[in-house]
């Protein structure tokens, strides 16, 4: 007994030492395959040292946006997906939405008008094929084939180092104020080229009465060379004082975002503000104000598959408009499912009409190395490459006081730096108004 007893003692030791070694040599060999995924440019652990205080906080607001699930499901993507009961949805505790109840009849969806059609100016484009996202294939969480149940709605879960990848608290989920919607500015090159945003855009007048306005948007993952960089494509649908602060703006595309979702997937996104970016309003689910009704989308999450160059072309259609009845703006993703709303309440002129819209591409550009951003606008081609290189909005509608649609006419086009990023617009029968649009970035014009 006595000597099993010491080859015990021997033997116990070196298990425990031969334990450790390989424990920590698993966790070397894990740590480097994660960060071998991720670009040295976009380590999104990198923070700055955090207090107890700090972390109290933001747990605290996390709690509020947080809301209890009935059910959740993990993404393979590593989303969380909280299926949270519609009426304890986070929209419901902004003040100006106390008494609101949940619109429960659909609104009635605007349908083309009739028009007769012109000559075709472009024949290239009617050969061409793409592939619509559905409004629910695209998710990567319904890969799993689990969904959030009825009454429920579907939001991303946020996390700590989420808020921690944000500039504060305050700025988690938030816009800076200088992306502000630049077409109506008198001296927007100047402007612009003074805030680090840069765009690719076309708008329509600042004269006219609008509902609401539609467009199908070429899906891409462009490159983003730093970590507080980002890259989008979306529609803006826009009222008010354009040089004041009480610009109201109702906004939906796709973005690649590392410092807002920490990685570089291209992800559905909303956002709006009554105030010009300042105190109100923010990305997809993260305040209080836009109302979800539907199950089965998650705003934030990520969209796949997406386009390649010479490759298959995958679009989404995002429509936004104003319900005549109640006057609530809608917000329809694909073909005509309906994602949830923007309530009235919200606003002040948006409350009763739009008077311009936008759609377009894009980027901040930091200048991160005393040079121009290499994060890519679109695909990452200019323009005048075309289609299965360049990306595209195809088929840009308007909507009239009627609740009808109508093909966007007399629509302005702007990029500040062509060198970086440009744009160019067309009309065929097939894709309507339509543009190419996006750029590269840092390039031996663009420095």
């Amino acid at each position: 007994m006595d000597t099993v007893g010491r080859k015990r003692e021997v033997l116990l030791p070196l298990l425990l030492v031969q334990l450790l070694f390989w424990s920590f040599f698993f966790l070397c060999q894990t740590s480097k395959a994660e960060a071998a995924k991720i670009p040295s440019n976009l380590n999104y652990t990198k923070y700055r040292q955090v207090s107890n205080l700090r972390l109290e906080r933001i747990e605290r607001h996390l709690d509020k946006i947080n809301k209890p699930s009935v059910f959740t499901i993990e993404s393979p993507d590593g989303d969380i997906i909280d299926c949270v009961h519609k009426r304890k949805q986070p929209a419901l505790d902004h003040p100006l939405l106390k008494n609101h109840k949940i619109q429960k009849v659909p609104p009635e969806i605007p349908k083309l008008k009739m028009v007769k059609t012109e000559a075709v100016r472009d024949v290239s484009n009617s050969s061409k094929s793409d592939e619509r996202l559905s409004a629910v294939n695209w998710q990567l969480w319904h890969k799993n084939g689990q969904r959030c149940p009825k009454g429920t709605v579907p939001i991303r879960r946020s996390k700590v180092h989420d808020v921690l990848r944000a500039k504060s608290l305050y700025d988690f989920g938030k816009k800076k104020r200088h992306g502000l919607p630049l077409a109506r500015r008198v001296d927007a090159p100047d402007v612009v080229s003074g805030n680090g945003h840069e765009h690719a855009i076309a708008y329509t007048g600042t004269s006219q009465e609008i509902y609401g306005a539609k467009a199908t948007i070429n899906v891409w993952d462009p490159s983003i060379e730093v970590v507080n960089e980002f890259s989008l494509s979306q529609i803006w649908v826009l009222s008010g004082s354009f040089d004041g602060s009480d610009l109201n703006s109702i906004e939906a595309g796709w973005q690649v975002s590392p410092e807002l979702y920490g990685d570089s997937r291209p992800r559905l996104f909303t956002y709006w503000t009554s105030d010009a970016y300042q105190a109100t309003g923010c990305y997809n689910l993260l305040c209080a104000g836009f109302v979800q009704t539907n199950s089965r989308i998650a705003i934030g999450a990520a969209i796949s598959p997406v386009s390649s160059v010479e490759g298959n072309q995958y679009d989404v259609t995002i429509l936004i408009w104003k319900d005549p009845k109640l006057g609530n703006w809608w917000m329809v993703f694909g073909d005509n499912t309906l994602v949830g709303y923007w309530p009235a309440e919200l606003f002040t002129h948006l409350a009763d009409r739009a008077t311009m819209v936008e759609w377009g591409g894009e980027v901040v550009n930091s200048r991160a190395n005393g040079e121009h951003t290499s994060t890519q606008m679109g695909s990452g081609h200019f323009a005048e490459d075309g289609f299965r290189k360049a990306s595209y909005f195809r088929n840009l509608e308007i909507v009239d006081s009627d609740n009808s649609l109508s093909s966007a006419q007399d629509i302005s086009i702007l990029a500040e730096n062509t060198n970086c990023y440009d744009i160019k617009s067309d009309y065929n029968n097939e894709w309507g108004t339509h543009f190419y649009y996006g750029g590269p970035g840092k390039n031996p014009q663009c420095t």
